[in-house]
């Protein structure tokens, strides 16, 4: 371990003698102080949420993440290519010493970094918030400064997996169809059910039951706060829906009803309701009547319905979303490493930046997956056009979307700027699966290729 510590504080040293510490510790402070001052809030406490938090913490990220990748790369590859690497290895301290101790440098570099511009945008934040009108400070503390748990209703993918089946079954015995044809009529049927289930037509009331599960034990007497999004089947003049509320079971539980509210589509929407709603098993029911005549409203099954309980206080909460973000640089830091561990610096800072690129764009991988093809297809038949690149790349892209949906995560910004918990449980699952599984695998390939790497032909080779 004191061979690791010492290529660690030689790589803080480097840092230091090129200034890239005190460059981005600044760039870090300019950010945190200088978006709140170019970029002025309305005064609400959304608009305050907005800049303070998700703006900064945001830019935050992508200067570390960024800078990690660079300096990961050219910390090794630099030392390499400069034959100072080989002062190093003449010494009794192995390869893999080497590398994790570039590793432990760079994360220890990061921890500091993060934590110096954490701390001036929670100090920003709680300096700022005093300036926002009184009222604007009351949703701010019991909407945003705050750490909520969320319980949501249970998807029925059962209940429309099974109304799928019997639609088809039932549509195959009037209208036979070829089998090639079947996946594609499965999947229209599936999401015509999906929409059934979703929609709330005019006029008419649907009904969410909501388990709480051991939460209920301390929410008696605590006010919740219920947070909705809906799209219309068609636009009005007003842009505005009328709905009325209701929470509870009458002559079962407390009841809580709304007067008729004008709430817009495609937005999401937050509003208190009453403490003790729920029944002796913690369920929550909760009911919304459409009163709009003409158009039918659509709660998506993912964030239609959501209540939101008080769990804990701010401060711990941004600590751990500060921890999740630091988890991210310590994979981008193995990352960096092990690209610098086979390549040049350019070339390993290139490869790099490919593979984040790769792994920011799953939304397109997963449609190229989806369609089975690479290639651009016929826009009048609809299909794709195969290519011989895909019995390549279609598994590799299946590959990398099987790595990116096992380490995929909740965004902690978004989290923290809705004032959501991020938990304990969480936390270690992103580390476990984040730093452990995937910075393992990547370290262990680093080593292994660093350790495979002739470091006297370097600097002619490549």
């Amino acid at each position: 371990m004191q061979k690791i510590l010492a290529i660690a504080g030689l790589t803080w040293k480097a840092a230091l003698r090129f200034r890239l510490f005190l460059v981005l510790a600044a760039l870090l402070v300019l950010a945190v102080v200088g978006l709140p001052l170019v970029i002025k809030d309305d005064g609400t406490a959304q608009g305050f949420t907005q800049i303070i938090l998700t703006y900064t913490l945001t830019s935050i990220t992508a200067l570390l993440g960024l800078s990690t990748l660079w300096l990961a790369c050219g910390t090794l590859a630099r030392d390499v290519e400069e034959c100072q690497i080989q002062v190093l290895a003449s010494k009794p301290v192995a390869r893999w010493q080497i590398w994790l101790g570039k590793w432990l440098g760079l994360v220890s570099l990061n921890a500091v970094l993060l934590a110096l511009a954490g701390g001036c945008v929670y100090g920003m934040m709680q300096w700022r918030a005093g300036k926002l009108p009184p009222a604007e400070q009351t949703i701010l503390r019991e909407q945003v400064l705050v750490a909520r748990g969320s319980a949501r209703p249970p998807k029925p993918d059962a209940e429309i997996a099974s109304e799928t089946e019997r639609i088809l079954a039932n549509r195959l015995k009037t209208t036979p169809v070829e089998e090639k044809d079947l996946p594609e009529l499965r999947r229209i049927i599936h999401e015509g059910v999906m929409a059934d289930a979703q929609v709330v037509p005019p006029s008419y009331t649907k009904q969410w039951q909501i388990d709480l599960g051991f939460a209920k034990n301390r929410l008696h007497g605590q006010p919740l706060q219920l947070r909705v999004k809906f799209n219309a089947s068609q636009k009005n003049a007003a842009g505005t829906y009328q709905a009325l509320w209701q929470v509870g079971v009458p002559k079962e539980t407390r009841l809580w009803q709304s007067g008729p509210m004008s709430l817009s589509a495609d937005n999401t929407h937050e509003f208190s309701i009453a403490p003790d709603l729920f029944d002796a098993n913690g369920v929550l029911t909760i009911a919304v009547y459409n009163a709009d005549e003409n158009a039918a409203l659509s709660f998506p099954l993912d964030d239609g319905i959501e209540v939101l309980y008080p769990e804990g206080g701010f401060a711990l909460n941004f600590a751990r979303g500060l921890a999740v973000i630091f988890c991210w640089m310590t994979l981008l830091a193995a990352l960096g490493l092990l690209a610098a561990s086979f390549l040049s610096f350019p070339v390993a800072t290139f490869f790099a930046l490919g593979l984040l690129l790769v792994g920011l764009s799953s939304g397109t991988l997963a449609e190229t997956v989806q369609t089975g093809s690479v290639g651009a297809g016929n826009a009048e038949t609809g299909q794709a056009g195969h290519s011989a690149a895909d019995f390549v790349l279609i598994p590799a892209f299946k590959a990398v979307l099987g790595v990116i949906n096992f380490i995929h995560t909740s965004s902690p910004i978004d989290s923290l700027s809705t004032g959501r918990s991020i938990s304990w449980t969480e936390l270690a699952l992103v580390f476990a699966q984040v730093v452990g599984v995937v910075g393992g695998g990547l370290a262990v390939a680093g080593i292994l290729l660093f350790n495979r790497r002739e470091l006297a032909a370097a600097q002619g080779t490549q």
